[in-house]
């Protein structure tokens, strides 16, 4: 089972640390030294009360030893990932905040002190920017620079209203019940963003400090995979926002398939010299299937999710499902499969009084069309109003058992 951070998890023990500096490890012998050296000289000269934590992820080179020989406490973490060490790492710190950052010596642990008084100040997530901070020559691949991180980062700003302008930044300090709380279950890269949109989703207190940004000390390649890790942060902004990846593409979808099926019907359409018939009508109709579709998905999407805990409740979503009740979908549903049969029965009936012949599909299909798209929305808002009552369920007090609960949670996670 994935490594999983909740506040429940907390030990209830004395912890009388102010800071935690936190580092994930994997074979980092190049560059740990230099990161433990100036995390420790920092505690020993701004005089905060705190502990430098390497969370391990199967280090053979060495680093372990180390960093144990340099003073620091060290947490081994069997499950591999960035996100997975993390997880460990912030579950075994004991200071009231924590600092994390890559071991590759690319940033300045020497220098927290904007970190520190922001979490003093109140912040529950501080993020590091490096785009205000400044980038050193060689410090970022122009992909990241110019392409990863600014679209990664206005997606999670747009998506989800964050006021983080640098997502991906690897230096950052937390509450650590603050952020224990977030239930954050990501193995890999895409923790980072995890951890930003659940904590503006949570309404968290976030604000930003200027972050300076080193080339990686290290001889060896990144961990990070340009391709692959972007689109597990992409992949991860899309399925937590269901609006922005089902709902307002399904609108727009179902608005324009309808109103060409409305446009389409009396007869052809001439555009600039381009006839549109009922080959247009024909997608204009799947269109309508789809957007539709996407609409209702992304209200299964939003409610299951607000009740498993992996996003907060919609009130948008709870008042459209208190309108869009079982009997309001069974209505609708079989308004528009009468419909459907009706303009079925209807097109039967011109095929009867040709004696069942060959008929100009220029005619009959502006019947047959709009007839199967009816017949088709409407079994699918029946099906839909069913589907949704059995995700009402656990709101109606059919599972209140906090062992299945909990079931649930883990294995959507």
């Amino acid at each position: 089972m994935s490594a999983v951070l909740r506040g429940e998890h907390i030990q209830s023990d004395a912890r009388d640390l102010e800071l935690t500096i936190l580092m994930p490890c994997l074979n980092e012998a190049e560059t740990i030294e230099t990161c433990i050296q100036k995390a420790t000289g920092y505690l020993r000269s701004s005089g905060v009360v705190g502990e430098v934590l390497i969370a391990d992820n199967g280090s053979t080179d060495g680093s372990v030893e180390m960093a144990q020989r340099l003073g620091a406490r060290v947490v081994n973490v069997r499950e591999r990932g960035y996100g997975a060490a993390l997880i460990a790492g912030i579950e075994a710190a004991r200071g009231r905040y924590v600092i994390m950052g890559d071991a590759d010596d690319s940033y300045e642990f020497s220098n927290l002190e904007g970190f520190v008084s922001a979490l003093r100040g109140g912040n529950e997530l501080v993020m590091g920017n490096r785009f205000k901070g400044g980038i050193k020559p060689g410090a970022m691949p122009p992909l990241h620079r110019y392409l990863g991180n600014p679209v990664l980062s206005t997606i999670g700003r747009v998506f989800f209203n964050s006021p983080v302008g640098d997502f991906h930044c690897g230096l950052r300090g937390f509450n650590r019940e603050a952020i224990a709380g977030l239930g954050l279950c990501s193995p890999g890269m895409e923790f980072a963003s995890e951890m930003v949109v659940k904590a503006t989703l949570k309404k968290l207190k976030i604000t930003e400090v200027p972050t300076t940004l080193s080339p990686d000390g290290r001889s060896r390649p990144p961990h990070l995979r340009s391709w692959r890790d972007g689109w597990r942060h992409l992949r991860f902004l899309m399925l937590f926002s269901p609006r922005w990846l089902f709902l307002y593409p399904g609108i727009v979808l179902s608005l324009l398939g309808l109103a060409s099926m409305v446009w389409l019907l009396p007869g052809p359409r001439t555009i600039g010299g381009v006839t549109l018939d009922i080959n247009t009508l024909a997608f204009a109709c799947a269109a309508t299937i789809c957007g539709v579709q996407s609409t209702v998905f992304s209200l299964f999407a939003t409610v299951f999710a607000a009740d498993v805990g992996l996003l907060p409740a919609s009130k948008l979503a709870r008042r459209f499902a208190g309108i869009a009740t079982f009997e309001f979908g069974m209505v609708l549903g079989g308004v528009l499969l009468l419909l459907g049969l009706g303009a079925a029965g209807f097109a039967v009936g011109i095929w009867g009084r040709g004696s069942f012949g060959t008929l100009d599909p220029t005619i009959s299909m502006r019947i047959v069309l709009p007839a199967v798209t009816a017949l088709v929305l409407g079994a699918q808002f029946v099906f839909s109003s069913f589907f949704l009552s059995v995700l009402d369920l656990p709101n109606r007090g059919v599972r209140r058992d906090p062992e299945l609960v909990q079931a649930d949670r883990d294995l959507v996670r």
